[in-house]
């Protein structure tokens, strides 16, 4: 049996604001084994990120919090450990890539005082011992001439060399479990592919498990063992990958496939938009909270919220549809097509 490494339990963690507290994350729960990649997807503004900094107890530091749920690190609950003693876990057991590398990075330091101070606290290195690991780390990300470029600011480097670097940090102290949030968003196509095979490379080396989170489904196909799709701060379907491509079953995880460039099927290469948008997570939905977006919705979708029904394996959806016996929405039977005369604000 495979080694769990992370396990989060009905997590909902959210903000105080003058409307009360907003839950931007509800009831999520996540596993990952030891060596696996487990993509959290969705659209921009469903939590995914927000999942991320919880799990990391940065969202602390947001005016945020974990309002319930465990996030059991190594049979560790995250959740009520002091933050003195997250310091110690933060970017050594567990670190982070950031969605900007360049705002990742402090422009006054040289990107090798940067590698070298992670080594300094957490690995207790001198500082001429963890410079020049800091060159072994830059080679290690694939940086040529590092000892040239360990001794350079962030500014001097292109924004592909900057998420290296950040991925260099990011590795320092070899972590258990590596959180990626949108690693590759601000790159181009070329850099994008070489970032995810240099995660894929350092993951196999280092026997890395990676929480990776994205929007791009594309991405999620190239990365994933299991992948998790996230809607309006909740799991609406998870299962492995291949489960999760070859019969998408919740009608918003059908949408964002279908919502590919190119992505073939009886509508051909037609691009597809979900209409609507998703909720504000201050004013959410009765019931189910994809219901007002969806071509499916029944009335019960509007009056209660679906549990997690299993449909084969570790595949799970959140969806009326299936709590008779897991039956399956046949795939041929497309979402309905965008109707005329909606405006551009009423597409996603």
């Amino acid at each position: 049996m495979a080694e769990q490494i992370l396990e989060v339990n009905g997590l909902t963690a959210g903000f105080l604001t003058d409307k009360g507290i907003v839950k931007a994350t509800d009831r999520v729960s996540l596993r990952l084994e030891k060596g696996q990649t487990v993509c959290l997807v969705g659209e921009s503004g469903s939590g995914k990120s927000v999942t991320s900094l919880a799990i990391m107890r940065l969202l602390d530091f947001a005016g945020g919090a974990i309002l319930e749920g465990n996030v059991v690190f190594r049979g560790e609950d995250l959740a009520f450990k002091s933050q003195e003693e997250m310091t110690r876990i933060r970017g050594n057991q567990i670190a982070m890539i950031f969605q900007e590398p360049m705002s990742s990075l402090n422009p006054v330091f040289t990107v090798g005082d940067q590698i070298a101070e992670t080594l300094m606290l957490h690995q207790k290195m001198s500082r001429s011992a963890a410079m020049k690991e800091a060159v072994e780390l830059l080679r290690l990300v694939g940086i040529p001439d590092p000892a040239m470029r360990a001794k350079q600011y962030p500014h001097e480097l292109s924004g592909g060399m900057c998420q290296r670097v950040v991925i260099a940090i990011a590795l320092a102290c070899k972590p258990d479990l590596l959180i990626a949030d949108e690693p590759t968003t601000a790159l181009d196509v070329t850099v994008q592919a070489q970032i995810l095979e240099l995660l894929k490379r350092l993951q196999q080396e280092l026997g890395m498990t990676i929480l990776l989170i994205t929007h791009d489904m594309g991405v999620a196909a190239e990365m994933a063992d299991r992948i998790a799709v996230m809607y309006a701060g909740a799991i609406v379907e998870e299962g492995d990958a291949a489960d999760i491509f070859d019969r998408p079953s919740h009608p918003y995880t059908q949408g964002l496939l279908q919502s590919i460039p190119g992505f073939e099927g009886e509508r051909g290469t037609e691009l597809y938009t979900i209409r609507g948008t998703i909720p504000p997570l201050s004013r959410l939905p009765s019931g189910c909270r994809f219901h007002p977006r969806c071509p499916h919705a029944k009335d019960r979708c509007a009056r209660e919220e679906p549990g997690s029904f299993p449909i084969g394996g570790d595949h799970r959806v959140s969806c009326w549809m299936y709590e008779n016996d897991g039956a399956l929405a046949v795939w041929s039977e497309q979402l309905a097509p965008v109707q005329t005369g909606e405006t551009e604000g009423d597409r996603t």
